[in-house]
C-alpha cells in the first residue's frame, strides 16, 4: 500500500510510525478525559501512559523475536535492522510487558490499580485500531492467501523489500479485521465504563473480547513466525486464551467500587 508517507533525499517518514504515533496521542488524550469523568489524576495517567507505551514496543518486540528466536539466533544483526525495526511487532507481548509494568507503577505511585486499568482499556484498543492501520499501509501482519471478495492485493515492492510483503497476491486484510475489532472495542468499553458495576470491569472485558477476537484471527494470518503451542495453536492464541482466563476472573472477582469524589464534579 504506502509503506512511506514522505521520501526525501534521505529522509523517510514510514506510515505506521505516523499512524502509531497518532494511535499514541488520541488514546492517551481518551484515556485522560475518562480518567477525569472517573476521579483519577490527570498527571499520573499521562506518566502512566509514557509507561505503557515504551513497556509496550519493547514488549511487542520481544515477543516477535522470541516467536522466530531460531531466525534471530542465526542473523542476530538483524535484531537491529530496519525491517525489525519498522515491524509493528507483536501486539500481545507488548500487551503484557505494559500491563506488568503499568500494574508496578501504579503500585508504586498509589494509584487505585483496577480503577486506572478501567480507564485505560478503551485507549489501549483505540491506539491498537490506529496501529493496525499502519500495518495494513506498511504491509505487515498480513493474512494467508485467499478469494474471498474482500480480498487485499499489495503490490508496491518497497512493502516486500522492508517486511517482506507477498506481491500480487489476494491475501486476507487481517490488519483490517483486528482494526474493526479494536474500533468496535473502544466504543463498547467507553459506554460501558460510564455504567460499570465493579472494579476491573472494563479491564476484563477489554481482556476478553481482544483475547477471543485475537485467538480466531490469528486463523487467517500468514506471515512468518507465528510460533507454535502444544503443537496445535501458535503462541499468540496460546495468549490471547491467558488474556480471557485474565478477563474472566476479574469478572468473577467483582471488586466493589471505590468512593472516591469525582475530579469533574469537583471543579
Amino acid at each position: 500500500m504506502f509503506p512511506r508517507l514522505i521520501h526525501i533525499g534521505n529522509f523517510n517518514l514510514a506510515t505506521y510510525g505516523v499512524m502509531a504515533a497518532l494511535g499514541l496521542i488520541f488514546g492517551l488524550l481518551l484515556i485522560v478525559k475518562l480518567g477525569r469523568e472517573q476521579g483519577l489524576d490527570p498527571d499520573k495517567l499521562w506518566n502512566l501512559g509514557i509507561v505503557a507505551i515504551v513497556s509496550g514496543v519493547i514488549g511487542s518486540k520481544l515477543l516477535m523475536i522470541l516467536v522466530d528466536f531460531s531466525y534471530y539466533a542465526d542473523h542476530p544483526s538483524e535484531i537491529f535492522a530496519l525491517s525489525t525495526l519498522q515491524a509493528g511487532g507483536v501486539w500481545s507481548g507488548g500487551l503484557v510487558l505494559a500491563l506488568l509494568m503499568c500494574i508496578w507503577y501504579m503500585r508504586r505511585n498509589q494509584m487505585p490499580v483496577l480503577a486506572s486499568c478501567d480507564v485505560f482499556a478503551p485507549g489501549l484498543a483505540l491506539g491498537h485500531a490506529f496501529g493496525r492501520i499502519g500495518c495494513f499501509a506498511a504491509g505487515c501482519c498480513w493474512g494467508r492467501e485467499t478469494h474471498v471478495p474482500w480480498a487485499v492485493t499489495f503490490r508496491n515492492p518497497l512493502a516486500a523489500q522492508i517486511v517482506g510483503t507477498p506481491l500480487g497476491i489476494p491475501l486476507h486484510p487481517t490488519q483490517l479485521y483486528e482494526f474493526v475489532l479494536e474500533l468496535a472495542n473502544c466504543i463498547f468499553l467507553v459506554w460501558l465504563l460510564r455504567r460499570k458495576k465493579f472494579e476491573g470491569e472494563i479491564i476484563g472485558a477489554y481482556l476478553i473480547i481482544y483475547g477471543i477476537g485475537r485467538y480466531f484471527i490469528e486463523f487467517f494470518r500468514g506471515d512468518p513466525g507465528r510460533g507454535e503451542l502444544f503443537g496445535f495453536m501458535t503462541d499468540t492464541q496460546g495468549i490471547a486464551l491467558l488474556l480471557v482466563i485474565a478477563g474472566g476472573l476479574l469478572w468473577l472477582r467483582r471488586m466493589p467500587l471505590r468512593e472516591t469524589p469525582k475530579l469533574a464534579s469537583a471543579r
